[in-house]
Formats: C-alpha cells, structure tokens, sequence
C-alpha cells in the first residue's frame, strides 16, 4: 500500500545525516519531516540558527505523502463550523493564515520547478440533502471575503446538486516539494536524519534532553534548547492534547481512466463523503478517489466502506483501472482551529502544530509560518486563530466531553469484549486479525501474506486495547489513534513504542 506520491521515487537531491556523524546538540530540533516540520526547518535555517530535524521514518511517510495534496482555501464545510463557533473575526484570521500558507507554498514551487495545477475547486451536492450544508458554505465562506459563487452545473460524470465553486486553487505532487525543501535545508547546513524516533523529553536546567532511538534501535541522548514538535500529533502527553483531538483514517484510490477525467477538485458535503481530483503522472493522468473516513479504531470493517468507494468510482468512470491505494491520518481538535505554539501555556521551549482536519497543505504551511515566526521573535496577527492555548476552545468543551466518552466506552470495551473470544478457532489464512484471550493474558493475532504474528494488544500509550484494520493491515487504537504494524512495530503515535510481543 503506497502512495501515488510515493511510489517510484527517484533518487532524492539531498542526503539525510546519521545521528552519529554529527553533535548530540542543536538551536533548535524539529520532529517530523512533512510540510510543517521542513518549512519550519527551513525558515529557521534561513535566519541562521542551527537546526536538527528528526524523522521516525523517512520524508513524507507520514500524512504530506500520503494526502489528497488540495492546496485550498476551500475546505469542504469547515468553514460554517468555524464562524458558528468563533464569529467573523477569527473565521478571517483562519482564512487569513491558510492564505499565507498557500501563497508561501504556491511561491516556492514556481521558484524552484515544482509543478502545480491551478484548478477550480468545489464543495458540492451530491443529494438533495446535501445542499442546505452546501449553500451554509456558500454564505460562511462571502461572510469571510472569499470569493465564491454557486455553480449549478459543474460538468463531473457523477451525481451533482449544486456547489460552491472557488476559483484558482491549487493542487500538486507533494514529494518534489518536500525534497526542494529538504535540499535547501541541507544546503544552509541544517542536519536531517530519517528512522531516528523521539521516545522521550526531560529537562536539564534550561536545556531540553531529548531521547531518540536510532535506526539501529539505540538511545541517543540530545540537547537542545527549543523542541517543534511536528508528528501530526503531539508525541507527549503534555498539555493533553491527545484528548483534545479526534483521528481519522480517511483512503485514497488512483485510477487510470480512459477518456476525460475530472479537472475541478471537488469534496462532497453530504456522506459518504467523496474527493475527486486528477493528478500528472509518468504514463499519464491519473484521476484520485478519496473518501471511506473513519474514525481510527473504531470501524467493524473499514474494507467494506472502501469497496462501495472503489464501486462508485467505477460506475461513474467506466474502464477504470486502480493504480495505487493508500490512506492517511488526520486529527480533529475540538473547537475546528488547529493548535500551534507552546505545548503548554507560557513554555517557550515546547513547540505543537496539530489539528488540520484534512487540510495541512494549507494549515501546515501556515503552522510553519506561525512558529518560526515566534521562536525568532515575531508575530503574526492571524496566528490567534492557531493559539495551542486561548479562550476560544471553550466553545468547543461539549465536542471534548462526547469524543472522551467515547475514549471511556472504548477502553472498557476493549478490554471486556475479548474475553467473549475465548475457546475460537484463531486466524486462518485469510482471516485478518483478532484479539481475545481473558483480561490478564489478552493476544492480538493476525496472518498477512501468510505470515502470523502474535502481539500483545495493549496500546503503549494509555493501555487501549487495539482493533484490527482489514484495509490497512494494522492494529489501530480506538483512544488516541496510535497505530502498529501487524508485528507490533509502531507506525503513529501518540504511542512513541512498539506493541510487546507475545507467545
């Protein structure tokens, strides 16, 4: 399962650095290397401070490679939520920050030879129960000075009711643009190590000790006096935002498609959600499915969902011919604003940029943008409608109260359902994976490509226990949406180990 994004890269025009060739110390340490992670990198490298990026896998692993990459303002019905909530004053700065994001983006590419795609983008209809949300968009989104219009045609081979149209948005392969980044901060000599995972944090006086395990699974000790913590959730329990966000696993679906293929960007408002965009390839275009979002852990069977998305697109694009699938995670804060800044209030030496609710090459950017500018001392207006801390979040205390009662819900029900289990046969060949056993001695077992592993299913997080994921052969937790491998390897955090193995 890999990327349209990912798969066939070439050889990158930059070299990632070995933890041991280098000094154990930085200005500054970045975690993550998707979009917020290098831009923050690289502005901070431009101002001449000594930067040190760690990467838990390799560039782009994470969400930047594994997006719809929609460089737009436009962002389904998101922002009816954040003017019902906020009011115009901040809904402005949030569009406001998203601009500046996209423009920053958008610069860079042209400057450097990154193709992009200026397209038309559309929130749109596809029932007539869709459309009261749609027409909302139309009046939050000219409520905050975008400059939209309703379309009652918009040329697509499938079911559409009517839409807001935005024009001139943009859309691209995100992987050149991460490696042109990743070149220039390598240029300034900004050090960047790919499988060098962040366990832990403690402080030493005023200085930050940073524990990371390398790719040889040794711990390595680092110094540094300002943490970014850019790993689509917040590695560190600090500040709680765990409990502050809701993950979801959303899918993608590339197709080789004989004759026309959709040029707009378009996400529908009404469920089960559809997002269609094309995308230049080698061979030709291909044209990109999205949809078959759940909520991480807590879906019966995630396959079934991604097969009535794989049925839609073949009915209204005949002789398609699926290239690639993958999916992506993305996190929901409770009050629609994403969080960026200190992980806590008035800490100035812990950094967090999370909450983009499926729209990070916007809100990445923007993110970027925000916490270099307050590490070297300046400000941006529209950052207040970023704040990691502000009294804006009250409006969203109903939203945190229902999402952790269900966390609640789920840890008892993870641990009580498997003793049910106890006595069946285990895991055939094409079986998938299953957790039973009583609550002292509970197993996770799975067979992939003929292969059994036995784990234990306990999250190393905050001790949920994990469901198995039959489209993305993974163990998800349903608390926090940490994610492992069938082996137990970790793939996401907030976890920051492996599941244990068992016998």
């Amino acid at each position: 399962m890999t990327s349209l994004w990912l798969s066939d890269r070439v050889e990158p025009p930059w070299s990632a650095s070995r933890l041991e060739d280098g000094p154990r110390s930085a200005d500054i340490i970045v975690v993550g290397a998707g979009i917020t992670g290098l831009m923050t990198a690289v502005l901070l490298a431009r101002a001449g401070k000594e930067v040190l990026v760690l990467e838990a896998r390799t560039v782009g692993a994470g969400t930047t490679g594994n997006t719809t990459a929609k460089i737009s303002l436009l962002q389904g019905t998101h922002m009816t939520k954040i003017l019902a909530k906020h009011g115009k004053d901040l809904a402005r700065a949030y569009v406001e920050g998203n601009r500046e994001g996209q423009d920053w983006v958008i610069n860079h590419c042209e400057t450097h030879g990154v193709a992009v795609q200026r397209e038309d983008a559309y929130t749109y209809a596809q029932s007539a129960k869709g459309v009261p949300s749609a027409k909302a968009e139309l009046k939050a989104c000219q409520a905050v000075g975008l400059p939209v219009e309703w379309s009652d045609d918009a040329g697509v081979p499938f079911p559409y009711h009517g839409g807001v149209r935005l024009p001139e948005q943009a859309q691209f392969d995100p992987m050149p643009f991460l490696d042109t980044l990743a070149e220039e901060f390598t240029d300034r000599g900004g050090r960047l190590v790919e499988h060098a995972r962040v366990r832990r944090v403690s402080w030493r006086g005023d200085k930050l000790r940073v524990y990371v395990n390398d790719a040889a699974q040794r711990e390595v000790e680092l110094e540094t006096g300002r943490l970014v913590l850019a790993t689509g959730i917040p590695i560190l329990d600090r500040g709680g935002f765990f409990a502050r966000l809701q993950p979801s696993r959303s899918y993608c679906l590339a197709y080789r498609v004989p004759g026309e293929i959709t040029r707009p960007m378009m996400i529908s408002t009404d469920s089960p959600t559809r997002s269609v965009r094309y995308a230049p390839a080698a061979d030709g275009e291909r044209l990109i499915v999205g949809g078959a979002s759940h909520t991480v852990g807590r879906s019966r069977s995630p396959s079934k969902d991604l097969e009535e998305l794989s049925s839609w697109t073949r009915q209204h694009y005949p002789g398609a011919e699926q290239t690639h699938f993958w999916s992506a995670q993305d996190y929901t804060p409770i009050d629609d604003l994403p969080y960026v800044g200190p992980i806590l209030p008035n800490n100035e030496s812990i950094f967090v940029a999370t909450g983009f609710n499926k729209w990070g090459m916007t809100n990445g950017a923007a993110a970027a943008l925000a916490l270099s500018s307050r590490i070297l001392g300046g400000r941006m207006d529209w950052s207040r409608a970023f704040a990691s801390w502000s009294a804006h979040e009250l409006s969203g205390v109903f939203t945190a109260m229902q999402f952790n009662a269900e966390v609640g819900f789920d840890l008892a029900k993870g641990w009580v359902t498997p003793a049910t289990r106890i006595g069946r046969r285990g895991p055939g060949p094409d079986e998938g994976g299953v957790v039973s056993g009583p609550p002292w001695h509970l197993q996770a077992r799975c067979r992939v490509d003929g292969t059994e592993h036995r784990v234990s299913p306990v999250c190393t997080h905050l001790g949920g226990i994990v469901n198995w994921n039959d489209a993305d052969k993974a163990w998800e937790c349903p608390l926090h949406g940490s994610r492992f491998a069938p082996d137990g390897t970790l793939l996401e955090g907030p976890a920051t180990r492996d599941l244990t193995k068992s016998s």
